[in-house]
């Protein structure tokens, strides 16, 4: 019998993450030698936006995409040559019916994806698919996806969605460095209502006042967390790791089950 797979929130921030030595890094690491080997990893990440309907990536040898300026070569010379999996494509697309889903045959892997799956598997020996984040749908749409693709945890796929909960660098000034009140604020308010399984204001986090509206601000990276927050069980144990919050990001980062 299949083992059911928990699933991740991983609080990506910068890029360099994948090759520096660091705390997070090492979080991600050290999460995947607690967890169940994969069949495969589903990836939701911040950094694949659509409109009009999803897109999965069907790609069978995914191309590693650098999407981003202004690092170093080293981070540029990175090749994540992980396997695809165009079946796994084809099932998330059934999964998520009757919504159309592109099944896009060139996608390669983004940022968001392989800075955190490099330091988790890295013999890139798990095959990787992607699913955009269809921004012509309300944020319940995201959250009730998140539900529909949960069958895939009895499958042997781990969902690991990848974005920050507080994601807001317009809004700070990084002259002085400060971390502005209202991320550490946001961030436990989120982790409060994550803990107790109170997912409705996450959904609806525009009401739960300024402090969200800044922290999440143009929201492509907090919507992976209702992928992973709808493709959870109630009652599953939650666990958070990599939990700090400096200037608009946090790199807070949960387990479910």
């Amino acid at each position: 019998m299949t083992t059911r797979m928990p699933v991740l929130f991983l609080g990506h921030g910068s890029p360099m993450n994948a090759i520096e030595d660091n705390a997070w890094r090492r979080g991600w690491a050290d999460i995947a030698t607690a967890l169940p080997r994969p069949e495969a990893v589903l990836c939701v990440s911040a950094h694949w936006e659509t409109s009009g309907a999803a897109a999965v990536s069907a790609a069978a040898n995914p191309a590693t995409i650098h999407d981003f300026g202004g690092f170093p070569q080293a981070l540029f010379d990175v090749q994540y040559a992980v396997p695809g999996d165009p079946a796994l494509a084809a099932r998330v697309a059934a999964l998520l019916a009757p919504d159309a889903v592109v099944q896009h045959p060139t996608r390669g892997l983004d940022h968001g994806a392989w800075s955190v799956l490099l330091p988790m598997y890295p013999d890139a020996d798990v095959p990787v698919v992607q699913l955009s984040l269809d921004r012509s749908k309300p944020d319940a749409w995201h959250y009730a996806a998140g539900r529909r693709l949960a069958a895939l945890r009895d499958e042997g796929v781990l969902i690991v969605a990848s974005g920050d909960i507080v994601h807001n660098l317009r809004d700070v000034n990084f002259r002085n460095g400060a971390t502005p009140d209202w991320a550490p604020r946001f961030n436990e308010t989120a982790k409060r209502l994550i803990e107790t399984g109170d997912h409705g204001p996450l959904i609806d986090w525009e009401a739960l006042g300024p402090d969200a509206r800044a922290a999440i601000n143009s929201a492509e990276h907090y919507l992976p967390l209702l992928y992973a927050l709808g493709a959870a069980t109630p009652g599953e144990p939650v666990s958070f790791f990599n939990d700090a919050v400096f200037a608009g990001i946090s790199m807070t980062s949960i387990r479910i089950g």
